[in-house]
């Protein structure tokens, strides 16, 4: 047996609350663990750590890069299933789903600190 279990980054948010209606309300996950500025969600065994800092010490807003790719087996089951919620974020946060030529099927969506979140499944190429 494997010794790994899974992982679960940690994402910086400026606002714990915000965060947690967007993955909650938007993406339906579910909420495990709650203190102050902390809160471990998850959803189909794909987990991520919340923390809110904000300040000098707080970690800077996402900048569109790429830093959380959930790799599903349906990518536009997903998007169906997000859709009605993902069409009232503004304009521009979601892109997808769409082929690459990379051979992924992706959707990716923007959540309020500027986080970068992929959903993708692998396609056959040509």
């Amino acid at each position: 047996m494997s010794n790994f279990i899974q992982i679960t980054p940690f994402m910086h948010v400026t606002d714990i609350e915000r965060a947690l209606t967007f993955f909650t309300e938007t993406l339906c996950f579910k909420v495990l663990f709650r203190m102050a500025n902390y809160a471990y969600i998850e959803r189909e065994g794909v987990g991520f750590r919340l923390l809110e800092e904000e300040g000098p010490d707080g970690a800077p807003p996402g900048n569109r890069r790429l830093a959380y790719y959930i790799d599903v087996h349906d990518v536009d089951g997903l998007y169906a299933e997000l859709k009605p919620k993902l069409d009232l974020l503004p304009k521009g946060d979601v892109h997808g789903p769409a082929d690459k030529h990379y051979g992924q099927r992706e959707l990716l969506v923007l959540a309020p600190d500027g986080n970068l979140i992929a959903f993708g499944q692998a396609i056959r190429k040509g």
